[in-house]
């Protein structure tokens, strides 16, 4: 664990840990037991309210306290600070490996729990430890090209471009056509630190053993294959790209797409509800992000889980807790409010969700994780910090900034620094 971090935890917890078998427990006069949960998805807060009085109806002798944090607040920080304070939630939300490790003092060990097994393993990789797991996968997220198929037919383009030569090629096609390519948002540090750059990291041949390399000496950015391959990748982009793409934000980058200015965006199922508010009809899919001219090497998205239920090991009423979980994910009722309501791809196998359910794009991410066509999401494996230190230097490098070589040589300088603190 990185130590300056593990240490800043651990004195930030200290009360937490020092008063965990006597915490605000939760036992009300009367047998009624309160579960306090806490999270960081703000968009489904209207729809855990209604999950919350299905769950209490048939569960009367427990009580869901339910508090949202995010959008523009800290969660990460205001989560910390509960537990500083004694006020520790029975369940609360994380990310998985280096967040999970963070918390792992803290964590329930939810390896017995029924719907154990029917978690995903891409899902329950990022939360396991030493063959224990520690959470509960929330949903599915999966990005790659998000393409306007009807903007394609008209450019004369027909089947998925798999192969970089094929993407220029279509790209050119758009543009004769009048259309703009692709809708870059490099404003936007995680379209860059996150997701673009995860590209060369997900395609290593074993990407948790080239990270650790990174750290230990024995792999560099420069002169990696890969890493110069998405390199190229990222250079189309800006050829076919939006102008001032390093001004274009998020919002302003869905819009292009969504208003059929532009035919592509590297984004995730996450933005269909964004673009189905302008336009519900547009007939959208999603294109792998390929870097070289090897399809059943491309021909795979980027899935990953955004964030994990645990359930805190310390509290008085995890018993009710884990209950909770188990109804979310068993019930009837439970598993309409995720692929329904919440509109989560399921990360557990017992999960069903249709494309009426799921939209367009989350059916098709679904579909490929299915189909084993799934490459990792990574960023929860680099050094605390790397992700915007990776986007500031891909930023320079696209605004003449820095060369090929100098962004390359920046991201290891910068690998260097934050993996020792």
């Amino acid at each position: 664990m990185n130590k300056k971090r593990g240490i800043l935890l651990a004195c930030s917890l200290l009360l937490a840990l020092l008063t965990a078998g006597c915490g605000r427990g939760s036992d009300n006069a009367g047998g009624i037991k309160t579960v306090h949960i806490y999270q960081f998805k703000v968009e489904i807060s209207e729809a855990l309210a209604s999950l919350k009085t299905e769950f209490e109806k048939e569960h009367p002798d427990i009580r869901l306290e339910i508090q949202s944090v995010g959008g523009g607040s800290d969660y990460g920080a205001s989560l910390r600070a509960k537990f500083s304070s004694g006020d520790e939630p029975d369940i609360f939300t994380i990310g998985g490996n280096n967040e999970r490790d963070m918390w792992l003092e803290y964590l329930e060990d939810l390896s017995g729990e029924a719907w154990a097994k029917d978690v995903k393993p891409l899902a329950a990789e990022q939360m396991t430890v030493d063959g224990k797991l520690y959470g509960m996968p929330m949903n599915l997220e999966g990005y790659g090209f998000i393409y306007n198929k009807d903007l394609f037919k008209q450019a004369g383009i027909t089947g998925k471009p798999l192969t970089l030569a094929a993407l220029r090629e279509a790209a050119e096609k758009l543009k004769a056509a009048g259309i703009t390519p692709f809708a870059n948002g490099y404003q936007e540090w995680f379209v860059l630190g996150n997701h673009n750059v995860n590209v060369a990291f997900a395609q290593q041949p074993d990407p948790e053993a080239f990270i650790a390399g990174l750290t230990d000496g024995s792999k560099s950015f420069a002169g990696d294959p890969v890493f110069s391959k998405w390199i190229d990748l990222l250079d189309l982009t800006v050829e076919y790209g939006n102008k001032n793409p390093l001004s274009t934000d998020y919002n302003t980058q869905v819009t292009m797409v969504a208003s059929g200015e532009a035919a592509m965006m590297q984004q995730g199922n996450w933005t269909q509800g964004q673009i189905d508010g302008i336009d519900p009809d547009l007939n959208l899919g999603i294109l792998p992000m390929p870097i070289d001219d090897t399809p059943e090497d491309n021909d795979k998205l980027y899935v990953g889980v955004p964030s994990n239920w645990v359930v805190n090991k310390f509290s008085p009423v995890k018993e009710d807790a884990k209950l909770f979980l188990d109804w979310l994910v068993t019930s009837e009722t439970g598993k309409q409010y995720i692929t329904k309501e919440f509109q989560f791809i399921p990360a557990l196998d017992s999960i069903k969700g249709s494309e009426e359910d799921l939209g367009a794009l989350g059916a098709e991410v679904l579909d490929y994780t299915d189909k084993d066509q799934a490459l990792t999401w990574n960023w929860s494996r680099l050094p605390n910090g790397m992700p915007q230190e990776l986007s500031s230097s891909i930023q320079g490098y696209l605004g003449g900034k820095l060369p090929k070589e100098g962004m390359l040589k920046e991201f290891q300088i910068n690998w260097d620094n934050l993996s020792v603190q």
